[in-house]
């Protein structure tokens, strides 16, 4: 033990918020409380890669770091904080989400990893635009496909792809906000995916059947270790189909509910007495290993009851319903026994 226990929440910013230091000012202020009335210190880490070797300092006198940063946050990879991560927890502090367990679970090779489980579905890994271009026309006969760059977040390198009927053209959509759907060429779709093929875009991507229930909206589950902790459900969501000539509507709002949410207890008791285990087994996490907080989006699937993995999401998971709170200071104080 290092003493006092003492827990750092660790989100990006520049240097005036990392001098003010003011943990009313984040999205944690709430969590930040908890931790207080729990009885164990807590300090908020702003964190930019000019400041790294100063958080680095930081970290070597706590506890626990809890880390919320997108895999591209205001341009810059986390590349260099992953390293810093990764030092910290070989000298024995605590990091949730760990690196390690990031790359396991938050990156889109997962929907591959299981994709003969129950809640998995039709998902392939592209490694090149040659072997898109070969294989992407034989699977839009069966339907549309959703083609997810290696990492990232809020829509960016999603894209629906689906034939055009009579022509050699596809209509491609992208999921960032505000983006609209056209018609391109496969030449033309080569261009515009070739940048997640590079080295350090992870060199490949992911290949997902399109599930028409997506109209039914996205349910996200969020998970503290191997327990629902909450739920989030967003009927209008980023590839919400148009309707006739009508564009597609615009995303909406996501609405938050308690675990005990009796429209979701289904999905709710299908992860708590297997599929979490399912997964973590899957992609080789021991339970230990599972983040502190985390959450999976759950798209309908074509059987009713069922349910097919959209996407993890570890790196960042905010916000998230108040429900979740108590129960993550809860199981960081059970790992470190305090």
């Amino acid at each position: 033990m290092r003493g006092e226990p003492n827990i750092a929440l660790l989100y990006p910013g520049d240097r005036a918020a990392r001098d003010r230091n003011d943990p009313a000012e984040s999205r944690f202020a709430a969590l930040f409380a908890a931790f207080t009335a729990a009885g164990v210190p807590t300090e908020p880490v702003i964190y930019n890669d000019d400041c790294a070797d100063e958080v680095a300092s930081q970290l070597r006198g706590v506890q626990a770091v809890l880390v919320w940063c997108n895999p591209i946050e205001g341009g810059r990879r986390r590349d260099r904080l992953d390293a810093l991560l990764r030092d910290a927890a070989e000298s024995g502090v605590l990091v949730s989400a760990h690196p390690d367990a990031i790359l396991k679970l938050g990156t889109k090779d997962v929907l591959v990893e299981v994709r003969d489980l129950p809640f998995g579905s039709d998902a392939l890994r592209v490694d090149s635009l040659a072997q898109l271009a070969i294989e992407l026309p034989q699977r839009l006969q069966r339907g549309a496909r959703v083609l997810k760059q290696y990492r990232g977040q809020s829509g960016n390198g999603v894209w629906r792809v689906e034939s055009v009927e009579g022509s050699p053209l596809m209509k491609v959509r992208h999921a960032q906000r505000d983006a609209e759907e056209g018609q391109l060429s496969m030449a033309e779709l080569l261009r515009t995916l070739a940048p997640y093929f590079e080295p350090e875009n992870g060199g490949h991507m992911v290949d997902q059947a399109w599930q028409p229930r997506l109209v039914d909206g996205m349910v996200r589950a969020y998970l503290v270790g191997d327990r629902v902790a909450g739920f989030g459900h967003q009927a209008v969501n980023a590839l919400y189909p148009a309707s006739g000539d009508q564009p597609a509507p615009a995303p909406g709002p996501r609405l938050y509910y308690p675990a005990e949410h009796p429209p979701f207890q289904a999905l709710r008791m299908q992860l708590e007495s297997g599929w979490i285990e399912l997964l973590r087994t899957r992609v080789g996490l021991a339970r230990e290993q599972l983040p502190l907080l985390w959450d999976c989006d759950f798209m309908s699937g074509e059987r009713p009851g069922s349910f097919v993995l959209c996407e993890i999401n570890v790196s960042s998971v905010s916000p998230f319903p108040p429900s979740a709170i108590q129960p993550v200071v809860a199981a960081l104080k059970a790992r470190l026994g305090l």
